[in-house]
């Protein structure tokens, strides 16, 4: 008898560690990369934009160098507030420069984590990060993917990793915040940029025309809860 309850209690036993391990294995990783700037080929996934296109005269460039401690991505420029002489464009602002890239094959989905974090080593300016989600609003007009911006404070000199909620990216419209009630699907994102502008940002931060230069080791998906 007591042999018996042995092979049932070692059966309970193994189908107990079973049901755990799938559920483990079920549940997705802690975090997710997204994007790695571990190689040259990576800045094939992105493409560049500025007010030069529209008249302005900033400029951008993005690279993939090595400085003795692995590659990693190079987002610098010139800032200017200036515009063209007789440009066809009325435009309103410049000063602005990002990179963004260029959509996911389908989309990703980062339902199961609530923070992006990005490992930087910046200028002290203050970047934004930007999420493209599908746009499921269907407004007239309104084809552009749904947008949602939160500022990155990146401090000069050293490596320095920002975490952001997703809770504190806000509905954007061509760079403004809208006045509407909406929420990110995290479970439909086509993709990501990293913009700068001239003017605006936080308190502290350095800001006005000029130079400016990031860093970027990788962008992830982290869940803290």
């Amino acid at each position: 008898m007591s042999r018996f309850r042995s092979l049932i209690q070692a059966s309970l036993n193994a189908t107990k560690k079973a049901l755990t391990w799938n559920v483990d294995d079920l549940m997705p990783p802690c975090e997710k990369y997204i994007f790695s700037f571990n190689c040259k080929e990576e800045i094939k996934k992105w493409h560049l934009y500025s007010d030069s296109e529209y008249g302005g005269l900033s400029s951008a460039s993005l690279e993939v160098t090595d400085e003795g401690d692995g590659f990693k991505g190079l987002f610098s420029g010139t800032l200017s507030l200036d515009v063209m002489e007789g440009s066809k464009w009325n435009i309103s602002r410049s000063g602005f420069c990002g990179m963004r890239s260029k959509k996911f094959n389908g989309f990703i989905d980062l339902d199961s984590y609530d923070t992006i974090a990005l490992k930087l080593k910046g200028d002290g300016r203050c970047y934004i990060s930007t999420i493209y989600t599908e746009n499921w609003v269907n407004s007239p007009g309104q084809q552009e993917d749904n947008s949602w911006q939160a500022f990155v404070y990146v401090p000069a000199g050293n490596w320095y990793i920002a975490k952001i909620p997703l809770a504190r990216y806000l509905p954007t419209w061509r760079g403004n915040v809208i006045d509407a009630s909406m929420e990110m699907n995290p479970a439909r994102v086509l993709g990501m940029s990293l913009s700068v502008n001239a003017e605006g940002g936080v308190p502290g931060a350095r800001s006005g025309p000029g130079d400016f230069r990031v860093e970027i080791d990788w962008i992830k998906a982290v869940r803290n809860e």
